[in-house]
């Protein structure tokens, strides 16, 4: 290493601060080991002005000279640590590409000790697949949440979910608009876990859904992508246990998922406290603002800050959620994927027939039909249960589910159909909001229903994350001005059903 280059100019011996160099004049070694001898007395009385001036001379050059002396040693003493300190810098260069190769293979060895599931090889279609190329690590997210989003199975963000998380992130509401199965819960759920702080015991995020079913799964994705943060995740609804959601309460609890009236009845108890939550989350946002949920959501805000942060998420915003957005959202950004109502995947069919007729259909359906699991829609309770024992009688598995069954039966059968026990479920439009069961391709409408967004959330069950589904509505005599004007809403075809249906076009 050059020596120049240890000193700056102008400290050490000469210029440069080159030990090495020594300018005009004998040379420093010199001057250390010989002093001058002292002038004889003849040669001070001889020349007394001569004496006087090369005494002045010898007493600044003996300074000059102690001053170099210490100088020197303080040089040499820097000299040792400079070679030691260059040394170990030669060392650490040499080993930098060593070092930031183990830096690199450090922060790559936390995705290779992931638990993934098996990736899922089924044809998705672009509801899910047209997007901008972004990665979820392009979002800065905290790498425990990284982990839970990849063991979940995610591996890029679809379109709803590129378009929302860094907007969420910023702290701007929102309101957004995507198709069913599209992946908006994962689009909320990840910003809400990553702008939660897990050392504030408080809750800090609000998520309100219409029905106790969909809170419940709700709950369970928050959980599974947080498993590896500190946040404690909490669900509340009706027709469960208030007492034993006190006690939870008085734990901490950063994320609250929950039913309107539930939560805003804790709320007014005193026990649970929203003075600390930044962001309420309402997700199926069109029903939240039905006048069934409404005013317990208005008076839930007012028990928030007024810096929180809002986020509608629903497949369908009918013109009554103008006046809720124009009070509490006065500049959202808005967020509209619905190039079309119906999903991609989904292929739509009717058959006509009358009623006697329709038990015999779903029979024909089932031994024609390759269905993995199937939900079978009902426009009535008793109808629910009617077709479910006949279904059985017929020799097929089923399960049944309505608004009128004890919340522990609900749970059970809710849960125990996830799981794939059974193969055919029989419910009414309960089961329309947010339910997300990767399994199931078939839905059939035994009942055709009377809205369009009616049937835009039935069909939404089939077909999740753009992978492909059928749709098959029993069509009778009555319901065929209901059809046309279904059709003519959503701008969509629904074709008559053919003897013979590809198996492709809802298995794949």
């Amino acid at each position: 290493m050059d020596q120049r280059a240890r000193h700056p100019p102008g400290i050490g011996n000469g210029r440069g601060g080159n030990p090495n160099y020594h300018g005009r004049g004998p040379p420093p070694t010199q001057q250390h080991h010989q002093q001058p001898s002292p002038p004889s007395p003849q040669q001070a009385q001889g020349h007394p002005q001569q004496y006087m001036q090369r005494q002045s001379q010898h007493s600044q050059h003996s300074q000059h000279h102690s001053q170099q002396l210490q100088h020197q040693q303080w040089l040499r003493r820097n000299q040792t640590a400079g070679e030691a300190a260059s040394g170990a810098a030669r060392a650490s260069e040499h080993h930098a590409p060593a070092a930031a190769d183990d830096a690199d293979l450090s922060s790559q060895d936390w995705k290779a000790q992931l638990k993934l599931p098996p990736p899922d090889t089924r044809y998705q279609t672009e509801d899910v697949t047209a997007t901008k190329g972004n990665e979820f690590e392009d979002y800065f997210l905290k790498r425990e949440l990284l982990m839970g989003i990849y063991e979940k199975g995610f591996e890029r963000p679809s379109p709803i979910q590129e378009e929302s998380i860094p907007i969420a992130l910023t702290g701007s509401d929102i309101l957004a608009r995507a198709k069913n199965g599209t992946g908006k819960t994962a689009a909320f759920c990840i910003p809400a876990l990553e702008k939660i702080d897990q050392d504030k015991n408080a809750i800090q995020v609000v998520i309100l859904v219409p029905t106790r079913e969909l809170a419940l799964q709700t709950s369970q994705v928050c959980k599974e992508l947080g498993k590896h943060l500190k946040i404690q995740v909490m669900v509340t609804t009706g027709g469960t246990s208030l007492k034993d959601d006190i006690v939870r309460l008085y734990q901490p609890v950063h994320l609250l998922v929950g039913t309107p009236g539930r939560v805003l009845d804790l709320t007014k108890k005193g026990i649970c406290i929203l003075k600390d939550c930044s962001m309420l989350i309402m997700d199926e946002a069109d029903k939240l603002l039905s006048p069934e949920f409404q005013p317990s959501v208005e008076q839930l805000i007012r028990y928030l800050p007024s810096s929180r942060q809002i986020l509608m998420f629903s497949a369908t915003f009918p013109v009554t959620v103008k006046a809720f957005k124009d009070k509490y959202l006065p500049k959202p950004y808005v967020i509209n994927l619905m190039d079309e109502l119906t999903l991609k995947g989904i292929t739509q069919f009717y058959a006509f027939v009358e009623e006697r007729q329709k038990v015999h259909c779903l029979n024909t359906l089932f031994s024609k039909l390759q269905i993995n699991q199937s939900i079978i829609f009902c426009n009535s309770v008793n109808r629910v249960e009617l077709l479910a024992k006949k279904i059985t009688e017929l020799g097929y598995s089923c399960f049944y589910i309505h608004a009128k069954m004890l919340q522990d039966h609900r749970n059970r059968v809710f849960h125990d159909f996830r799981n794939g026990a059974c193969r055919n479920l029989v419910c009414t439009d309960l089961f329309t909001r947010g339910i997300d069961i990767q399994a199931v391709n078939v839905v059939i409408n035994f009942d055709f229903p009377k809205t369009a967004e009616t049937y835009l959330h039935r069909v939404g069950r089939s077909g999740r994350f753009g992978h492909l589904g059928l749709a098959v509505n029993l069509i009778t005599y009555e319901d065929r001005f209901n059809l046309y004007r279904i059709e003519q809403e959503l701008g969509t075809e629904i074709k008559p059903i053919p003897p013979q249906i590809d198996r492709t076009i809802y298995c794949q």
